[in-house]
């Protein structure tokens, strides 16, 4: 209860009640078995657009926490948020007080770098994903090379798993980044889903539509819990669907700019509904 308490004490909105932790309960077992994780580093992009230079405004907004809050409430199983060294969206303080106030799980995403694995260490989320991260991206742009970069990788995951948290890799969807993933012993890979979200001919969607089936099922055989994420939306969705073996979508822009039209809340639950009847 003291979790509830805690949310119940941030600015929400006014018709958005504590969370009933029996209601949430039952909410997540009317979910299809293809979980979703909200991604929700672009509702502090839109705060930084307008407050990055006065943070402790009384004024700051939209607050990423309350934004998580809404995204569990209508069904979401774990929240995503990606703290980068240059801190353009997601800032410190808001890793530490999603870990403080949300339900669900909490994912931090991030780059293998001793500063934000000190805060990983000290926040202790549920699970870390690790990703490339380079300063002059808009985004994420490809998966991690696991193979490249296996000895700088090793001693960040054991200390992460040495501290209770899980560890999942956000690869390419290549038997080689799979067979690395697996020989590091990792609890999870995250699919990189963005060649074929952005795939512009039938030609490269049926490849790499190919590429994701044969990962999935590789992972699998190696007992990795297998997610994907990038580029994914209310469209391509459909695609996604024939990926076996998936555990999770990780899914945030798609879902941030669907809520400027018809609000965060519908725009979990027409993710959701897309993913229902996921075979697997």
């Amino acid at each position: 209860m003291k979790l509830v308490y805690a949310i119940s004490t941030l600015a929400l909105p006014k018709t958005l009640a504590p969370i009933d932790p029996e209601v949430f309960g039952v909410e997540r077992e009317r979910m299809s078995t293809l979980r979703l994780g909200v991604n929700i580093d672009h509702v502090a992009t839109l705060r930084q657009a307008r407050y990055a230079t006065m943070p402790e405004s009384k004024n700051a907004e939209p607050d990423p926490i309350v934004a998580a809050a809404i995204c569990q409430r209508a069904g979401a199983t774990g929240i995503v948020a990606h703290l980068r060294s240059d801190r353009r969206h997601m800032q410190g303080r808001d890793i530490e007080r999603l870990r403080e106030n949300i339900m669900t799980k909490l994912n931090l995403e991030m780059g293998n770098t001793p500063e934000i694995v000190d805060v990983a260490l000290r926040i202790v989320p549920d699970e870390v994903c690790l990703v490339p991260e380079k300063r002059e991206e808009v985004t994420t742009e490809g998966g991690l090379d696991v193979v490249a970069h296996r000895k700088e990788l090793e001693p960040t995951i054991r200390r992460l798993q040495t501290a209770g948290i899980h560890v999942s890799l956000f690869v390419d969807p290549t038997l080689e980044q799979i067979d690395a993933a697996g020989e590091l012993g990792v609890e999870m890979v995250e699919l990189h889903t963005g060649k074929l979200a952005n795939a512009f001919s039938e030609k490269i969607e049926k490849q790499e539509l190919e590429n994701l089936q044969a990962a999935a099922r590789a992972a699998s055989e190696l007992k990795l819990q297998v997610n994907a994420g990038h580029g994914i939306n209310y469209t391509n969705i459909s695609l996604i669907h024939n990926i076996p073996h998936l555990s999770e979508l990780n899914i945030g822009h798609s879902i941030i700019s669907r809520a400027v039209f018809v609000g965060l809340e519908t725009a979990v639950r027409e993710m959701l509904a897309a993913m229902q009847d996921y075979r697997g």
